[in-house]
C-alpha cells in the first residue's frame, strides 16, 4: 500500500515520530509546507495518508488543511497523529483526540497521539514563555494536587519521552486494507 506522511514539527519531536512512521512503512514523507503546493492530482497515488502536528491546548496545529483534504480522500485510509508533552496515559488525551475530529469525520479519519517532550531551545519565543508561565502558575498553586504537582516540575525543563513503540497503532491502522 503506498502511503504519504505529511507533518509539521516546531521542536522536532513530530518530525522524529513521522519518520519513524515513514521508515517503518516504507512511506513516503513530506512537511507541510511542501505537501500544501501539491496539486489535487499529486496525492491520487496514495492508498493511506497520514497528517502529524504538535499537540497545542488540546488542538493540533495546522490540522486544519488536513482535515479539509480528507474530504476528498475518504476513499483512503486516513490518520491524524499528534505529538505533544503529556505522557500517553494523560487523562484529557482521549478528550483531546475525540474533539479534534467531528462525528462525520470519525468515521473516515482516526486520530492517535504519541507522547515526546519539551525542547525549550528549540520553541518558538511565543510558546516558550506561555510554557514557562504555566509552570510557574502550577508551582505557585496553593491547593495543588500531586498530579499537576508532577506535571509543573515535569514541564519546567526540556525533555524527551517519545518512544518508538508508540508509531506502532498508526502503522497497524494505516497499513490493515480492510
Amino acid at each position: 500500500m503506498k502511503t504519504l506522511i505529511i507533518y509539521t514539527s516546531q521542536t522536532g519531536f513530530t518530525k522524529k515520530y513521522a519518520g519513524w512512521i515513514a521508515g517503518r512503512m516504507k512511506a513516503d514523507l513530506i512537511e507541510l509546507k511542501d505537501a500544501r503546493k501539491k496539486d489535487a492530482a499529486f496525492f491520487d497515488e496514495y492508498q493511506a495518508i497520514a497528517y502529524g502536528g504538535w499537540a497545542i491546548a488540546g488542538k493540533v496545529a495546522k490540522v486544519k488543511w488536513f482535515l479539509d483534504k480528507a474530504a476528498d480522500w475518504r476513499g483512503k485510509r486516513l490518520a491524524v497523529f499528534c505529538v505533544g508533552a503529556s505522557p500517553n496515559e494523560s487523562p484529557v488525551i482521549e478528550e483531546a483526540l475525540h474533539n479534534m475530529l467531528s462525528v462525520e469525520q470519525r468515521a473516515y479519519i482516526r486520530a492517535f497521539y504519541c507522547q515526546g517532550g519539551l525542547n525549550y531551545e528549540k520553541m518558538k519565543l511565543p510558546s516558550k514563555l506561555a510554557m514557562k508561565m504555566f509552570a510557574s502558575i502550577m508551582k505557585r498553586k496553593k491547593k495543588v494536587t500531586e498530579d499537576e504537582k508532577n506535571m509543573a516540575e515535569m514541564i519546567s525543563a526540556s525533555y524527551d519521552i517519545s518512544d518508538f513503540e508508540y508509531i506502532e497503532p498508526i502503522v497497524l491502522y494505516l497499513e490493515n486494507e480492510g
